[in-house]
């Protein structure tokens, strides 16, 4: 009993430790939100200094980067319309602390060209002032100072707009966040703050807790909250799914629908308890299937094992390849380019066919986790058959000219002996049909040899290479492999440019 009565009291006090930090946490947001609506007003009507200083009370409540990008753009606005140096400055020092505090943020190089082209402008500003303050006309009066207006290059940068944000916070914390569809994979975890473009499906997710799914529209000139309280859940369990072949699609109860996600699914989903069937699936791998029992409130991890051939990548690009049929090792691989395939590894024979063209044809070493590509650089035209078909004529006319000395030669032959034989009168030896019998049949033996080359030459002809070969070159890259680490999980995992 005493054991039970100390478990509750530090429930009790855990519990109320819990609630006024998370008060706390949602007035910071709401102080913020004032400020940044306040700002935002001022900004939209040239005030700039008020702007800034309301995106810095702002940055004080709740210190997102993006609100330091605002008092830079403020400023930044400011130096443009008055030339005031001291404003460019403050623009300058906040873009600084704004990519300090976001060192990855996707404007970076925009930002930095901006920082480049303020301090030259502030450069030059001064120079100018300085100008007019020792300058004079030379009759004791002085000269009157110019207005200064920005430079070409601040110009060229444009009128910077402040940004709106997106602020998505959970209790408990480290919630997983999705986007759309959890089929993209995770795109953050709570606490979380950036920018988001139009309107999405948001869908977070905890193990133990009920999943949140709502729909965000984020606006570019709004500080847009999404503030859960995520309620505890008794009667879901949890499962994690990780293989040793990083990104196989994970497929449950029914296949039809799609892979619901890729391994590895880490921290994992909530899933209704019961029975339920897994495959895992990868592209020259067996496939993993595995059924699961899982009670209310349960974890369970589903290890896969994918056994089968390793793959390389197979692309085959370049010129013609879109009107161009691709083959390996003799069989259709792709009805028409750019081809990408994954290809076991080995030894293979890619062909490029296009009609009226000369095939290209390259024996390939494909090895796994590597790229092999076939890009082909030149497809030549089929060439002109003219010269073999003037041969075939000539083979022809002397096998038929051979054919009919032959016939005669034989015809004289078979007359002499007729007369030979019958022996009235008897033959004379100097009967001029020997001799001519001899020169037919020499004509004719000389004809079957033109004719046997002239044939010779015209299958030469039909089956020759002329003119420029198509050409193709082979690049091979070796995939990256990429340490994958996760609760339950490390591996590696298979990374390039397919």
């Amino acid at each position: 009993m005493q054991l039970r009565g100390l478990i509750a009291i530090g429930v009790a006090v855990l519990a109320l430790a819990l609630t006024p930090a998370w008060g706390q946490s949602a007035d910071a947001l709401k102080k913020a939100q004032a400020s940044f609506d306040a700002a935002q007003s001022e900004y939209l009507q040239g005030n700039y200094d008020a702007a800034a200083k309301g995106f810095q009370e702002a940055y004080a409540s709740r210190p997102f980067p993006q609100f330091l990008y605002n008092v830079a753009a403020s400023y930044h606005m400011k130096g443009k319309k008055t030339s005031d140096v001291e404003s460019y400055k403050k623009a300058v020092e906040f873009y600084r602390q704004y990519l300090k505090e976001e060192p990855n943020a996707q404007d970076k190089p925009r930002v930095e060209k901006a920082i480049g082209v303020l301090e030259a402008e502030i450069k030059r500003v001064e120079e100018l002032a300085k100008a007019g303050a020792t300058g004079g006309s030379g009759d004791g009066s002085g000269s009157a100072a110019q207005p200064v207006t920005a430079s070409q290059e601040v110009q060229a940068l444009g009128d910077v707009k402040v940004r709106g944000l997106v602020v998505i916070v959970t209790e408990p914390q480290n919630a997983t966040i999705y986007l759309d569809d959890k089929k993209k994979g995770k795109f953050a975890e709570t606490p979380w703050s950036g920018s988001i473009d139009g309107e999405h499906k948001l869908i977070i997710e905890k193990r133990g807790y009920k999943p949140i799914e709502t729909v965000i529209a984020a606006d570019p000139t709004k500080l847009v909250q999404v503030v859960s309280v995520m309620a505890e859940e008794d009667y879901l369990a949890w499962i994690e799914v990780t293989s040793n072949v990083p990104g196989a699609s994970i497929y449950i109860d029914d296949k039809s629908i799609g892979a619901v996600g890729k391994t590895p699914l880490v921290p994992g989903q909530n899933i209704k308890p019961g029975k339920h069937t897994f495959w895992i699936t990868a592209e020259g791998y067996n496939e993993y299937s595995e059924t699961i029992d899982i009670a209310p409130g349960e974890t369970k991890a589903i290890k896969a094992q994918l056994s089968g051939s390793p793959v390389g990548k197979l692309t085959v690009t370049g010129m013609g390849t879109d009107e161009s049929k691709i083959y390996l090792d003799g069989q259709m691989l792709c009805e028409q380019g750019p081809c990408l395939k994954n290809v076991p590894e080995g030894e293979h024979i890619v062909e490029v066919k296009r009609e009226g063209y000369t095939s290209v044809r390259k024996r390939v070493q494909v090895i796994a986790r590597t790229e092999t590509t076939v890009k082909v650089q030149t497809q030549a035209p089929t060439p002109g058959r003219g010269d073999a078909i003037v041969a075939y004529v000539f083979a022809g006319i002397f096998g038929g000219a051979a054919i009919y000395l032959g016939t005669q030669s034989k015809n004289l032959k078979t007359e002499l002996e007729e007369d030979i034989a019958a022996g009235m009168p008897p033959v004379d030896n100097n009967d001029g049909r020997f001799f001519k019998g001899k020169v037919y049949a020499i004509a004719a033996d000389a004809c079957f040899a033109v004719g046997g080359i002239a044939l010779l030459t015209a299958v030469y002809y039909t089956f020759r290479d002329k003119g420029p070969p198509s050409t193709a070159s082979v690049d091979q890259r070796a995939q990256a492999l990429i340490p994958q680490i996760g609760p339950g999980y490390a591996g590696l995992g298979w990374e390039g440019r397919f």
